[in-house]
């Protein structure tokens, strides 16, 4: 699904909102965990899962294609781990 589709079937399912609130609401959301990531914190949404920043510490790689050593810079990445409810509804 994308961000599109997403906005599409909240539309059709709250018929008294006009769909670019709807995109409005849906990009303020996103926006907003978005900051929260990049300020550090950590953003939880129950039932559905947790996002955090991890640290990745800087080291040697190999490029695949030549084999070759590389140095890969530290860098911070996003993770997500699911919630409880989410597990156990996909794993029914």
């Amino acid at each position: 699904m994308i961000k599109s589709e997403l906005v599409q079937i909240i539309s059709e399912q709250n018929p008294h909102l006009y769909q670019r609130d709807v995109e409005n609401i849906v990009n303020a959301i996103l926006t907003e965990i978005t900051e929260a990531l990049a300020d550090g914190d950590r953003v939880e949404l129950r039932g559905f899962g947790a996002f955090s920043v991890k640290h990745r510490a800087p080291r040697i790689g190999r490029n695949p294609r030549t084999g070759d050593r590389v140095e890969v810079e530290e860098k911070w990445v996003p993770f997500f781990k699911t919630g409880k409810d989410l597990r156990d509804r996909l794993n029914a």
